[in-house]
């Protein structure tokens, strides 16, 4: 209806200007034309004894009076005049009948023009948002059980198409989100489960015994399993906040950040008796963001490479140029394997439940304080082992 509507009054507006523009000039067009040719006088007029009546309104010839002269009494200038007043009677007349000869074909033209207008909208708006439909039917379909259905629309490029190629990359996107959402809650209830059934099965067995040696044993697993719960926990949240927009932002000294951090995750008596060294090289980097979250970026990342280290191994941090970088000595690692570790829960190896053992949160939670902050993040395998880590954030 919108478009048949526009196209008509299109149609309308063209009418009007038509008619417009000949009722400006087709008076002067006729009186010109009537008045330069004398044959439509004699047209008009074929007998002589009429012109004279004609010409002389209420004045009668004498009988005898020769043909197609004046009547007596009058002037010649009088019939000059009468000659005028008859080619504007009939240039007017010429005039309206030929105005409502073109008003009435405009009219029906008009008419038939709207119906044809309403035809081809209906048929070209149908063509045109035939893709929208497909779009809206497609969405309609989709839920949790069927997001890999796309449209692909077989389209020519226009907006149409950039709109289904844009709905495509946003399923794209909510797959992999819906994806990685299930297995972060199915990774996390299993982690969560493990500890538990530890911690119950070690009070049942130390409930069950009197012997002090066992109960001592016991209250020590108690302790690890909680400490291990809490550090879960603790990442969980860590990385529930990190996923949230920034509230606050204040310029924070990425370099001396670094070093300190770097200095306390080396000071552990476990770090120093697997022989690992730190060593930081930094120059003045200043970036915006939260300071506790850059914290935890940079102690998450220092503490994976020496804990995923070997023994008298070494882990270099570097920043400089608005990017931190930190590397190990540690194991191979397949390029393959990469970009799966940033994922909640993802390892190298498989859990072994052993003291200390990381919880797999650690380059999750770097990857989603690096988004918080706009910096993007990446990891290479190191050729003689170990994984680089590189942290990109903006530069003014």
């Amino acid at each position: 209806m919108l478009y048949g509507g526009l196209l008509v009054l299109a149609g309308a507006m063209l009418i009007v200007l038509v008619n417009f523009l000949v009722r400006e000039g087709l008076y002067t067009s006729i009186s010109t034309a009537v008045a330069v040719e004398p044959r439509l006088a004699t047209l008009a007029t074929p007998d002589p004894a009429a012109a004279a009546k004609t010409l002389t309104v209420g004045t009668a010839a004498p009988a005898n009076a020769p043909p197609g002269s004046a009547p007596a009494g009058t002037d010649p200038a009088d019939g000059g005049q009468s000659h005028f007043q008859a080619v504007k009677v009939v240039t007017q007349a010429a005039e309206q009948a030929a105005q409502n000869q073109l008003l009435t074909v405009s009219l029906i033209a008009l008419a038939a023009f709207a119906v044809i207008s309403m035809a081809l909208a209906w048929w070209m708006s149908g063509r045109v948002l035939r893709p929208v439909a497909v779009i809206t039917n497609t969405a309609r379909r989709l839920s949790g059980e069927n997001l890999h259905e796309r449209i692909a629309l077989d389209a020519p490029p226009g907006e149409l198409k950039q709109l289904a190629d844009t709905f495509d990359d946003m399923l794209d996107r909510m797959e992999q989100l819906v994806g990685a959402q299930q297995r972060f809650a199915a990774n996390a209830a299993h982690e969560l489960r493990t500890p538990l059934a530890v911690q119950r099965a070690a009070a049942e067995i130390g409930l069950a015994t009197g012997d002090p040696a066992a109960v001592a044993r016991v209250r020590r697993k108690l302790i690890e399993v909680s400490e291990s719960s809490e550090r879960l926990i603790e990442g969980l949240l860590l990385l529930s906040v990190s996923d949230q927009r920034l509230d606050h932002r204040e310029p924070v000294a990425l370099d001396q950040l670094a070093r300190a951090v770097a200095a306390e995750c080396a000071a552990p008596e476990e770090a120093r008796a697997n022989g690992v060294t730190v060593r930081t090289d930094t120059a003045p980097v200043s970036v915006d963001g939260d300071p506790v979250l850059l914290a935890h970026l940079v102690r998450n990342l220092v503490g994976n490479a020496l804990r995923y280290n070997h023994d008298g191994g070494r882990v270099d941090v570097d920043v400089r140029d608005g990017v931190l970088e930190v590397a190990n000595t540690g194991p191979q690692v397949p390029p393959e394997t990469v970009p799966y570790l940033f994922e909640p829960f993802r390892r190298l190896q498989e859990r072994r439940h052993s003291p200390r053992e990381g919880a797999g949160l650690g380059l999750s939670i770097v990857a989603s304080i690096a988004r918080a902050h706009h910096a993007t993040v990446t990891a290479d395998p190191g050729s003689t082992g170990g994984l680089r880590v590189r942290v990109e954030f903006p530069t003014a």
